[in-house]
């Protein structure tokens, strides 16, 4: 089994709405790709700021669509595990999803955005899988994924790391900078590797434009920056990980922390909470 992988990171700013085109140009930065793990952008197929559900839906295939067979034949032929993102229909639904894509898997896993921000709401459904971890066997790595929003809430990363994951991808459309204070702490106070592969360029839709911070990073265990893109253009980032060093949790002889965690302790119905509640309330 692998003690080393390495991760390719790739920033990519599709063309609105032109799925061909976007094939096009995401086969050729992936030429030379040599890596364990490839990670695109979120919607990275399709673009991003859709205005309706009727929009989005226009773009939207199946799991097992199109982009699957894609980035299907990506993972074979580089025999890497492929995460990416794109407009995911079933039945009536419309989901902001990515695909995990393992080469020795006919199927994907598909992980559905939890956290929906701005007008996504009026073009998706919220995600209905949960956080979960895919244990990728043949690179012996465990897998968590999230996308864009999904960073503003703790108990995500949290959850992933509860389940074990040693690397958190993170398919993203990113228009703020603030992520770039809080990356690192999640991955400080999860102790697990994790990657940002965020889009770069503009879109306009509503009479309103969207601008894409770019700046796709790879963070380490200690919240590091491993590898970092500029805030423009299409690049491949490349990091080495060794996700066997997640798996401790300490960080002196007395402290770990996971097991220092009390959850109990952790919820506003607890009885202490609930005591100092009453207390205030009859002053």
């Amino acid at each position: 089994m692998c003690t080393s992988l390495r991760l390719a990171t790739v920033q990519f700013s599709p063309v609105f709405g032109d799925k061909e085109e976007n094939f096009r140009r995401l086969k050729a930065l992936s030429a030379d790709i040599q890596a364990d793990v490839i990670i695109y952008p979120e919607l990275c197929t399709t673009g991003y700021f859709f205005q309706s559900r009727a929009e989005s839906a226009g773009y939207a295939e199946p799991a097992t669509g199109p982009t699957h067979e894609f980035f299907r034949d990506i993972a074979s032929r580089k025999n890497a595990l492929v995460v990416a993102g794109f407009v995911e229909s079933d039945g009536e639904h419309i989901y902001n999803s990515i695909l995990i894509i393992r080469p020795e898997e006919s199927q994907p896993v598909v992980y559905r955005k939890t956290h929906l921000f701005y007008k996504e709401r009026y073009c998706f459904d919220e995600g209905n899988t949960g956080f979960f971890v895919v244990h990728d066997t043949a690179r012996n790595l465990r897998v968590g994924p999230m996308i864009c929003y999904d960073w503003r809430f703790p108990e995500a990363s949290r959850a992933l790391a509860l389940q074990g994951a040693e690397l958190i991808v993170c398919p993203s459309n990113l228009v703020t900078d603030a992520w770039r204070l809080v990356m690192p702490a999640r991955a400080i106070e999860n102790k697990l590797y994790i990657a940002v592969a965020n889009r770069a360029g503009s879109e306009q839709g509503g009479g309103e434009e969207v601008v894409f911070k770019g700046n796709s990073t790879v963070y380490g265990y200690n919240g590091a920056e491993l590898a970092k893109a500029e805030p423009e253009g299409d690049v491949v980032l490349y990091a080495d990980i060794e996700p066997g060093k997640t798996h401790d949790k300490s960080f002196n002889p007395l402290n770990d922390i996971m097991s220092d965690r009390r959850p109990e302790m952790y919820s506003m119905l607890t009885q202490p909470a609930a005591a100092i509640a009453q207390q205030a309330g009859n002053k």
